[in-house]
């Protein structure tokens, strides 16, 4: 374990260029794989995780060339690899567990899924139950990973998501790329829409439309996939942090280069502006599918403002909420989070170190089993922070350290490397202290 000593900054000033998004990363590491041609990804995210996925990838017969910092190439199998017993280590990745076991579930062979201490306990069920309608055979071990699959044939479903997660709606949407009939899925929340925009850069063809309160999306099956050069987007996931950390400064003045801005994640900027924060696009443009431009974010004057998250806005901040409740003591009017029980099961419970985290470092706040009420107008003092081994804890409580008294030392930094290596090379260069 590393620690990282985060202390009082003066302001936040400077521009970045985020690394590639993780979540578009993961889909075109799929995708290619299962492609037929090479795909060249520029800008791939350096996160461990989407680097898991490449890995599974590599043990299921494609070729991975990591060569050029700044360029992943991927020469797929053309829609089959052959027959045999695989072992796919997926590291800290739900994302890779949940989504590959639909990429695969209809070849034949035999894959175990594995992951590390942190993955093991993570909820698979709800993968296995739409993938097994669909005719695949898997088996879990106590509702958890490791996870085995028996390849086979897959037949189409219709299916209507019981949570909100665009995880089980990709691994669904590639179990039915290569199904017999077309598989619908049906959400009452929109998820994420990666998924479909990859889908029909590498050439698959999937409709969406709606009936009453469902959205619903479908794709036909037996289709064969192309290989595609892209650009990944800068991940705005990894830029919430540095927009939460510009409203912490009145004079702060933040430029993000090339990032993403893909409408199904842009809640996190209209909660930014809600708090107080002032969001400049400077350029959009669209690369299949996906908007990429340069944003410019200050502070409005006066104190930051709260803000309720619950319902549909809380399943699309699920990952940016532990650095919003981080930051909420700062604001003045406090920030009131529920529906949010989804956080208790991801790399850890989040809403419990949240709450930990936030108590060590002198805040008041009242924690319910899906979510946090944290008043605002107070001011918090240096504290060791439990990471709990989780990226968006460690990187949450060091944007809180920020403005707090006194030193605060983040305890497993190095947790960060899973989504975002670089964050504390960036939080250096634009916050002097």
């Amino acid at each position: 374990m590393s620690n990282q000593i985060v202390r009082p900054a003066r302001t936040l000033q400077g521009s970045l260029t985020l690394p590639g998004d993780k979540s578009i990363s993961h889909r075109y590491a799929m995708l290619a794989g299962l492609a037929q041609g090479t795909s060249r990804l520029a800008n791939f995210s350096t996160g461990a995780d989407p680097h898991s996925t490449l890995s599974c990838m590599q043990t299921l017969g494609a070729q991975v060339d990591k060569s050029d910092s700044q360029l992943v190439s991927v020469t797929g199998t053309a829609g089959q690899w052959e027959p045999g017993n695989f072992t796919l280590d997926c590291g800290n990745s739900g994302s890779t567990m949940r989504m590959i076991a639909g990429l695969i579930a209809s070849h034949p062979g035999t894959y175990t899924l594995i992951g590390d201490h942190s993955l093991t306990p993570r909820p698979m069920e709800r993968i296995r139950k739409p993938l097994s309608q669909m005719g695949a055979e898997i088996h879990l071990t106590e509702g958890h990973a490791p996870i085995t699959i028996h390849g086979r044939p897959l037949q189409a479903i219709d299916f209507t998501t019981p949570i909100p997660s665009a995880q089980v709606k990709t691994a669904i949407l590639f179990a039915g790329l290569q199904a017999e009939g077309t598989t619908t899925i049906a959400e009452a929340i929109r998820t994420r829409d990666h998924s479909e925009h990859a889908l029909r850069a590498f050439g698959a063809t999937l409709t969406r439309s709606r009936t009453g309160l469902l959205e619903h999306l479908s794709i036909p099956g037996q289709q064969k996939l192309t290989a595609i050069d892209a650009t990944v987007p800068g991940d705005l996931s990894s830029a919430a942090f540095f927009l939460c950390a510009a409203l912490l400064f009145p004079d702060s003045n933040l430029v993000l280069d090339s990032i993403g801005l893909n409408p199904t994640r842009s809640a996190l900027l209209d909660v930014i502006t809600a708090l107080g924060g002032k969001i400049n696009i400077l350029n959009v443009e669209e690369q299949y599918g996906e908007l990429i431009g340069t944003i410019q974010v200050n502070r409005s004057p006066g104190p930051l403002r709260g803000i309720d998250i619950s319902g549909a806005l809380t399943a699309q901040l699920i990952d940016e909420l532990p650095v919003i409740a981080a930051i909420a003591p700062y604001t003045g009017e406090g920030i009131r989070i529920r529906d949010a029980a989804e956080l208790r099961v991801k790399e850890s419970d989040r809403i419990a170190l949240v709450a930990k985290n936030l108590s060590a470092m002198g805040a008041a706040f009242t924690e319910f089993e899906d979510g946090l009420d944290i008043p605002g107008n107070q001011q918090l003092h240096g504290a060791k922070i439990d990471s709990g081994s989780d990226h968006r804890i460690a990187m949450a409580f060091s944007i809180a350290a920020l403005r707090a008294t006194g030193e605060t030392e983040i305890d497993g930094a190095e947790a960060a490397a899973i989504s975002f290596p670089e964050f504390f090379t960036h939080l250096t260069s634009l916050c002097p202290c």
